[in-house]
């Protein structure tokens, strides 16, 4: 047992160790693009009015860790439509593009990835619209409310140095990950594993969608490593990356006092992950 223990401790450091120059590097690039475009993407999707569905698909791929709670904040104070909130949550990729980066996964299959996300926020988005439109109320009316826009994280003490936490923030969640899958697949078996995977079917579907509802980078990192190490299969892990919006429903349900509303995003986001998840394996589409 001792042997195993080892085995696993030292191997998970050696890939956490690997993976810290290009995470830095990754978020050190988010942190720029953040701290130059952050304001600016919030304004080109309030202003985007009926295409804000497709200003907030195609702006919520791009890597700000900030922006799907800019959006919260849009949404309740009134600027942006349902639909365009949907579809930023939709497309938000949170930690997926740093850790897949990192692992040096095929540019291809990082794309194929953010192409599903990005195009379901937008037509979800747009079709959310469409009903409240038809059913002749507005899908948001603006008003001149105070927003609040500044869920930073800490990033205002200078990209160095936000790069820095976030990269040791996430190194910690892979290592303690690592530990946790080395030392399930040392005891069980790769073989079993596999096996129960591919047995899981829709379970796995429903229960990767519901991993993605937890308001923390954990889940998407988690989601990620899973899909990278095979355990899970390219609709269980669309399910939870197009459920999870990072810190998005938190701020979402601190700022929006219409629980109502909050409830019916969260579902509408977790029966679209879920959806889509279970056509791609049923068409046996992989990535």
């Amino acid at each position: 047992m001792l042997e195993i223990i080892t085995h696993v401790l030292l191997h998970s450091l050696e890939e956490t160790a690997k993976l810290l120059p290009f995470l830095f590097l990754t978020y050190l690039l988010m942190e720029f693009l953040e701290h130059k475009a952050a304001q600016k993407t919030a304004d080109i999707t309030a202003r985007a009015g009926v295409f804000g569905p497709f200003a907030g698909g195609l702006l919520g791929a791009v890597p700000q860790c900030g922006f799907s709670a800019s959006a919260s904040n849009l949404y309740a104070g009134g600027i942006i439509s349902v639909g365009t909130l949907i579809a930023v949550f939709l497309s938000t990729s949170d930690e997926m593009l740093p850790v897949m980066l990192s692992e040096k996964v095929a540019f291809t299959r990082i794309l194929s990835l953010l192409a599903v996300k990005v195009v379901s926020g937008m037509l979800i988005g747009f079709l959310i619209d469409l009903i409240f439109r038809l059913a002749k109320r507005s899908p948001r009316k603006a008003h001149n409310a105070d927003i609040c826009t500044n869920e930073h994280c800490g990033c205002e003490n200078g990209i160095f140095r936000s790069a820095l936490v976030h990269t040791l923030q996430i190194a910690g969640f892979i290592f303690l990950f690592s530990l946790l899958v080395g030392g399930i697949v040392e005891i069980v078996g790769e073989d079993t594993l596999a096996e129960f995977a591919a047995k899981a079917g829709i379970f796995s579907t429903l229960v990767c969608g519901l991993v993605g509802l937890i308001p923390n980078c954990a889940s998407s990192v988690v989601l990620t490593e899973l899909f990278l190490d095979g355990v899970i299969g390219t609709g269980s892990v669309l399910a939870g990356l197009l459920s999870g919006s990072g810190v998005g429903l938190l701020v979402l349900f601190r700022v929006n006092k219409n629980v109502k509303e909050n409830l019916l995003v969260t579902a509408v986001i977790y029966a679209v992950g879920v959806l889509i998840g279970i056509g791609f394996d049923l068409l046996g589409i992989v990535f």
